[in-house]
């Protein structure tokens, strides 16, 4: 009987094209919209260099320091030597962000403030302050010459060095796409509110004959829950090869916790669908508005339509971190492509058990006193 009544349940389910369109299709169309949106994000934050225009005289000739500098810095300027009437229309073209000359001493033009101009206010400064320091030491000790004290002034050394938590680079857009399959995991509970319709007899005929065939209600619904799991499971990894092998988004290589991550959403998803079908008691559609606004709710809260919620959320109020299992979901896979190590993964995954137990025993406890006058 469990096995004829989950193969049944499987064809019920594949056969409900509304059912399989937002539990499938959907969340792939929204894949491919965030992925057109968001493609050129990452490269929009790498840096430009700064155009830069300098004016060519007699004084800049005498100056061959500064040209060497200006020449060393060449990861940060794009410099153009050209004529003060040449550079003023640049400038006014918007094709420099300001201009240098000597007359006689060092100048600096812009016509807006700005973080370019701030960059090459910051530049002049340095070449000033260290022009000054190295004129003062030949004047006061010109002995320093060949102590090497020269050489150490214009010399720069970092003491501060940058190390990544993982071998992954921090990457913000790739969240927006773990919120996806999170939300992918808890529209599962359009399935688990099908399989809690289907056995009460005051919603649906079909559980009409289920609460009177000579069959345990609870074999039925355990056979009904593992099919709509499987559904959700399939759907999921489906899911998870678009967003690999089309459109490029990065999991890890840690494929045995990304199938664990899976099967714990989709169980969390089908039994918080499950759970709110049985404590609605009205009809279908009162039920399905509830799981649609509580998941979208869960999935604002996990950064998916902002990703400054999420860290609002985790600065202010970190509990809500823990009691949102979209947010939990989110995390396992970026723990699992971030960290190097497992602690906050498996933190979140018992997270995630334990709201499926919750909800599974809910489900239970309020299907089980349910009993009908007459049928």
């Amino acid at each position: 009987m469990f096995l004829f009544n989950y193969h049944y349940r499987l064809k019920c389910i594949f056969n409900d094209k509304q059912l399989m369109f937002w539990t499938f299709v959907f969340p792939i169309l929204l894949a491919t919209l965030f992925n057109l949106a968001f493609s050129n994000l990452s490269s929009s934050d790498n840096f430009l260099k700064v155009n830069v225009a300098v004016v060519q005289n007699e004084e800049l000739n005498q100056n061959a320091d500064f040209t060497q500098a200006l020449d060393s810095a060449d990861n940060l300027f794009v410099v153009q030597k050209t004529t003060r009437a040449d550079a003023e229309q640049l400038l006014k073209d918007n094709q420099i962000d300001g201009y240098l000359y000597f007359d006689p001493d060092l100048n600096l033009v812009v016509n807006q403030s700005g973080l370019n101009q701030t960059i090459i206010r910051e530049f002049l400064n340095d070449f000033i302050q260290s022009s000054s320091t190295i004129g003062t030491i030949i004047t006061q000790n010109p002995a320093a010459l060949g102590d090497g004290l020269l050489a150490s002034v214009t010399s720069r050394t970092e003491y501060l060095s940058a190390v990544s938590a993982s071998q992954s680079n921090p990457d913000p857009i790739v969240n927006y796409f773990y919120t996806l399959i999170a939300m992918t995991c808890f529209y599962g509970g359009f399935l688990g509110i099908k399989e809690v319709v289907a056995i009460q007899a005051d919603l649906s005929d079909v559980g009409a004959r289920i609460n009177i065939a000579p069959t345990k209600k609870l074999t039925v619904f355990l056979s009904s829950i593992l099919a709509a799991t499987t559904v959700q499971l399939l759907e999921l990894l489906l899911l998870l090869a678009f967003l690999i092998g089309v459109l490029g988004i990065s999991f890890g290589n840690q494929l045995g916790y990304i199938t664990l991550t899976c099967v714990i959403g989709s169980l969390t998803g089908v039994t918080f669908g499950t759970c709110l079908g049985a404590i609605v008691k009205k009809g279908e559609g009162l039920k399905i508005s509830i799981l649609i606004s509580s998941t979208m709710m869960m999935c604002f809260l996990a950064g998916m339509m902002s990703a400054d919620m999420k860290y609002i959320i985790m600065t202010k109020a970190p509990i809500l971190s823990y009691l949102n299992p979209v947010n939990l979901i989110t995390d396992c896979f970026y723990a699992l492509y971030y960290y190097n190590t497992h602690t906050q993964f498996f933190t979140d995954i018992l997270l995630l058990c334990g709201f499926t137990i919750l909800f599974s025993s809910i489900t239970y406890f309020v299907l089980r006193r349910q009993k009908y006058a007459s049928l």
